[in-house]
């Protein structure tokens, strides 16, 4: 017997907000966390970022137990402040003893501190305890100690589908009884690293991302951490499910390095299964919370494979990524959060800075808050490599 797998509860940071409220007021308010550099020193510092505002220091304010932005990455403060919503939200604490665990995912791990005491670990052993902050499972054993999480603790990095994973592990584990209760999602911060790397390939938008604009000329790099508590029909508490996560699929067609295939056959392999998991058709589908990195191969592969698997009936389509920028390894887990806030006040998500629709597609982004019924939303998360993930959630009234 498989178990149904509900959500209770969510927790998110980004460029947009902290927490469910503000991420939520600024989608409606159409207000994009898209600008230049304020925490992160870099000579680039002209490139649009999608940074959240709060320093390092503020983070470690908000957890509200005894750490020090000195002595913790900024992408584990990132995680903590959304875990800490995310227990809350569920009322974690309540039940100690359900069977618990933790899958989490991130893409730069401690690179921070590594890019701060690089050259001072080369000339001296001042700073060598650093090092081991760069292993992105140092950031999952600090979540899981402060949920209180001893078993099954695992790190997913699959690149910018890497949470999306996350939480298709932590089902995987609930459908199959290894655990009743897991706690998934993911983080990334912004870093030189990760900045000039992006900057190198030449897909960075000199103005912003646009996703599935004629026009787009690039993505926007972005940071922030997400997470979801998933638990069993045999112990979730039916006042506080707030979705039910039914289908999902990892796909990986190994096409490039970097770039997705030009007919989107990853995606759609992806898509596809995620249906077939769900044991849902694709005119179930309500709306398609997109990759959409507003570049030019990934938007057109997408949106291809959307169109050939929903046509002549092409549900709502938005990318988010104009609001929060691509957050990398936070990416999957992020745009879940904004899936299952869709799904509970059955809104289409839009895609801001659109302006002209790409002439080789069928459909055009919803460019504004759509108040309609939504009972399933689709998720996808496309990574290099060719990792494809797609999660879908579902209303549960």
């Amino acid at each position: 017997m498989h178990h149904r797998v509900f959500i209770t509860g969510l927790g998110i940071i980004s460029a947009i907000g902290n927490g469910t409220e503000e991420t939520l007021a600024s989608i409606r308010k159409l207000k994009t966390g898209i600008g230049l550099l304020t925490n992160l020193d870099s000579i680039h510092a002209e490139i649009p970022v999608a940074e959240v505002k709060h320093s390092s220091a503020a983070l470690a304010e908000l957890i509200g137990f005894d750490t020090s932005p000195d002595t913790t990455t900024r992408n584990t403060l990132l995680a903590l402040v959304a875990a800490r919503q995310t227990l809350e939200s569920s009322q974690w604490n309540k039940h100690p003893d359900i069977r618990s665990g933790l899958v989490m995912a991130t893409t730069v791990g401690g690179m921070d501190f590594n890019e701060r005491y690089y050259k001072s670990l080369l000339a001296s052993e001042e700073h060598k305890d650093i090092i081991g902050l760069l292993d992105s499972a140092d950031c999952t054993e600090k979540v899981a100690a402060f949920a209180g999480i001893r078993h099954g603790v695992s790190t997913v990095s699959t690149a910018c589908s890497s949470s999306a994973n996350a939480i298709m592990i932590g089902a995987r584990y609930i459908r199959n009884n290894r655990f009743d209760r897991m706690l998934v999602g993911g983080t990334d911060s912004l870093t030189r690293f990760t900045l000039n790397g992006f900057l190198a390939l030449e897909i960075l938008s000199p103005t912003g991302c646009r996703p599935f604009d004629q026009n787009r000329n690039g993505l926007t790099i972005g940071e922030g951490a997400a997470f979801l508590v998933l638990e069993s029909e045999a112990v979730a508490d039916p006042s506080r499910i707030i979705g039910e996560l039914t289908g999902y699929a990892n796909a990986n067609e190994a096409f490039h390095q970097t770039a997705s295939s030009s007919d989107g056959a990853g995606a759609l392999m992806a898509m596809k299964g995620a249906l077939a998991s769900a044991r849902l058709s694709a005119g179930d589908i309500s709306y398609i919370n997109a990759h959409g990195t507003g570049t030019e191969i990934n938007d057109l592969s997408e949106g291809r494979a959307i169109s050939a698997l929903f046509q002549p009936h092409i549900p709502p389509v938005s990318s988010t990524k104009g609001f929060t920028g691509h957050t990398l390894g936070a990416a999957g887990a992020i745009e879940a959060v904004l899936s299952v806030l869709a799904l509970q006040h059955q809104i289409v998500l839009p895609a801001i800075n659109f302006e002209k629709p790409m002439e080789e597609l069928r459909f055009r982004p919803a460019d504004r808050v759509l108040q309609q019924n939504i009972t399933h939303v689709m998720s996808n998360s496309f990574g290099f490599g060719g990792n494809n993930t797609t999660l879908i959630f579902s209303d549960t009234r």
